[in-house]
């Protein structure tokens, strides 16, 4: 787990605690596991209940047994929830509300998230991101890509760019602006389990 000070939003102890809030507490209907959690946010099992249970002590999460499993939700009742909830949304949103709109597209086979936002999440020093630009690969309509980035502006409250590529392009590489993303800082959203999981790992090519 990365543990230095993130480039999105400093307050946060680390990347992982702020994406397993953001994976919570920008989806209250929607409860998870730790080790869903953990394979979401990319980190480990034992750093992720750690920061759970962190989270469980101040109150921010709350936590209900489903048979065996042990499901966590955010504690919409607690003061702290809402103030956290924008922080979040103009931080760490994207990779907890775009798969969620891209899997319900038919078509859509990869996303990722590039540019500025990739790069501070990756680390890179600058200034906050501001759009939020988005490479779906795949063959969807583009008046349902439209609708999905529309929805995600309102939810995230910033411009969502969506650029879409056939499979054929990505997989060539050949435009230069294309191989600019696989070059830079991306993150990929994995669009799969209906929808639901989001991968942080940054890919170079």
């Amino acid at each position: 787990m990365n543990t230095s000070a993130p480039r999105l939003a400093p307050l946060f102890r680390s990347d992982a605690q702020a994406e397993i809030l953001a994976r919570l507490l920008l989806n209250p209907d929607r409860g998870h596991t730790i080790a869903e959690l953990a394979r979401l946010v990319g980190a480990s099992y034992a750093s992720v209940h750690r920061e759970v249970q962190r989270l469980l002590i101040i109150g921010l999460l709350a936590q209900e047994r489903v048979g065996q499993a042990v499901r966590l939700s955010a504690n919409q009742k607690d003061p702290a929830y809402g103030p956290l909830v924008e922080l979040l949304r103009l931080s760490y949103g994207p990779t907890a509300v775009l798969p969620g709109l891209l899997a319900g597209v038919p078509g859509v086979e990869e996303a990722y998230i590039y540019g500025s936002w990739a790069a501070r999440r990756a680390g890179e020093p600058g200034g906050p991101p501001g759009d939020i630009d988005v490479l779906v690969v795949g063959r969807p309509s583009r008046a349902a890509i439209h609708e999905a980035a529309q929805q995600a502006e309102r939810v995230l409250g910033r411009e969502v760019n969506l650029r879409l590529v056939t499979p054929e392009a990505w997989r060539a590489g050949e435009d230069l602006f294309l191989r600019t993303v696989r070059e830079r800082p991306r993150v990929r959203l994995v669009l799969e389990d209906g929808a639901r999981c989001t991968s942080t790992q940054h890919l170079r090519t």
